[in-house]
């Protein structure tokens, strides 16, 4: 009996070797990111969310603690007290910094959008903020507000507003807002460019057949270039979202690690900094785990579902 062989076309077989060849290829290109990604990001995941899950006595493991770490969080003080405000902050800062991104670096990128003059100038000042350590622009923004020798204060008193002139990080009701302030400073240069290259992409013919038909300047803009900027939006809220949730440096500079004044610019990764090497609790490991893994859960919890919900509102725009 005679069975037929299959012959696979050098055409199909060169295709299959092609396809194996960039297979391995990428995969030997994506290797050093992945390892760094494994070492760096990943394997500290892994290895705090396990650390959550035992009791410490210093740096020597105890036994097994299973929830034991979390509803201490929620349950023994001060961490009942400290964890509930300093999310609170957390979220008065993303609210503050996506409201003032959106909204100033809009404003901005669209005045640029319109003008020739100058452009590559004001893009690289309004950059140049975001490229400087913010524990840098924590100190200095500290002195510039000092109330002794601050050139804020001085400059008010000087022009007859010497009534705005008050300690503004002294003050409980002011120093968090200081913090939004100096964040939306400092990181507006992104959304300015973000959205400058969204509003390139823009097709011009579109809206000058919106101008022919009689449609003003706001009617342009609310039905014609806002949903298609709208996946712009989209990754400033939810990368400001999950910096915002992230903040130490900032608020480390301007208010120390007890976030002071009274706590009022307190934040989470500031509870998680004096939990693990300040508090003095013996099991300071164990706590400071678990509060870092119920911030990772939040935050990509919420980036997930904020993605896909705004990813959907703008399939309904466009």
């Amino acid at each position: 009996m005679v069975h037929a062989v299959q012959v696979v076309p050098p055409t199909r077989r060169r295709r299959a070797l092609g396809a194996h060849l960039g297979l391995a290829s990428a995969l030997g290109f994506l290797a050093p990111a992945l390892l760094i990604f494994g070492v760096f990001v990943l394997y500290p995941m892994v290895t705090a969310f396990s650390y959550s899950l035992f009791s410490w006595s210093g740096t020597a493991r105890g036994g097994f603690a299973g929830l034991a770490n979390f509803v201490s969080l929620f349950t023994q003080e001060p961490y009942a007290t400290e964890v509930p405000r300093a999310f609170g902050h957390n979220l008065l800062i993303f609210v503050g910094t996506v409201i003032g991104q959106n909204t100033i670096g809009l404003a901005l990128a669209h005045a640029l959008h319109h003008t020739t003059r100058g452009r590559r100038l004001f893009q690289t000042l309004y950059a140049m903020p975001y490229l400087v350590s913010p524990v840098v622009i924590g100190y200095l923004w500290t002195l510039l507000l000092s109330p002794t020798f601050g050139p804020v204060n001085k400059v008010l008193e000087a022009i007859g507003l010497g009534q705005l002139a008050v300690p503004w990080l002294g003050n409980p009701d002011t120093a968090l807002w200081v913090v939004v302030l100096v964040a939306v400073w400092q990181w507006i240069g992104f959304p300015v460019l973000l959205y400058g290259a969204a509003l390139g992409g823009v097709p011009p013919e579109l809206t000058e057949a919106a101008s022919l038909d009689g449609a003003g300047g706001w009617r342009r803009f609310r039905h014609i270039t806002l949903p298609l900027i709208t996946p712009a939006i989209t990754t400033v809220t939810v990368l400001g979202f999950i910096a915002a949730m992230e903040s130490f440096a900032l608020p480390y500079a301007i208010g120390g690690s007890s976030g002071t004044p009274a706590g009022a610019t307190d934040v989470l990764s500031l509870v998680f900094y004096r939990t693990a090497f300040e508090s003095g609790d013996s099991n300071g490991i164990g706590l400071s785990s678990a509060l870092a893994t119920c911030l990772f859960v939040f935050i990509f919890g919420v980036a997930v579902l904020a993605t896909r919900l705004m990813r959907k509102r703008e399939e309904s725009l466009t």
